[in-house]
């Protein structure tokens, strides 16, 4: 059996005093990854159904589901992709990327770390950031086009699938 000295004891008891925690060490398992919560399902139901549209219709449509819920990114990336020119599209992949930082924001994410395509919930805004950078190139933004593409290869180094 083993017996502590009363000095012993006594440096235990001075650096529990000092505020040294007997609570176990928690180490990082690696880089955080960020996942945006899921959406209103009533809103994802509403898109499906403006996307089974044809045409201005289906746009409008689009438009008219992110109107009422300005919040649901993967609205944004639609309409982002039904924009009838460059700067119309560059707009609303704009909204949606800056949109999807605040939601990111919201979710813990500090500025660095994953957000994964793997994860279905973050695709509005990938897609998002990836469509900036599409338009930004179009329009000889080509400074804010490799920062999308870099930003994309570091939230998700193995790449957003191509469309």
């Amino acid at each position: 059996m083993f017996l502590a000295s009363d000095s012993v004891m006594a440096s235990t008891e001075a650096a529990y005093a000092a505020g040294v925690s007997d609570q176990p060490i928690q180490f990082s398992s690696g880089i955080p990854t960020t996942v945006i919560p899921a959406v209103d399902a009533a809103d994802a139901e509403r898109l499906d159904a403006a996307l089974r549209l044809d045409g201005e219709e289906r746009r409008a449509a689009v438009a008219a589901v992110v109107a009422a819920s300005p919040r649901f990114l993967a609205g944004w990336a639609e309409l982002g992709d039904l924009g009838r020119d460059t700067i119309e599209r560059y707009a609303a992949y704009r909204v949606g990327y800056h949109r999807g930082l605040d939601t990111l924001r919201a979710s813990g994410w500090r500025g660095s770390g994953y957000v994964r395509w793997a994860e279905p919930t973050n695709h509005g805004f990938l897609r998002s950031l990836r469509g900036l950078g599409q338009m930004a190139a179009e329009i000889g933004e080509t400074d804010e086009a490799e920062r999308c593409e870099q930003f994309l290869l570091q939230l998700d180094p193995s790449g957003i699938p191509a469309e």
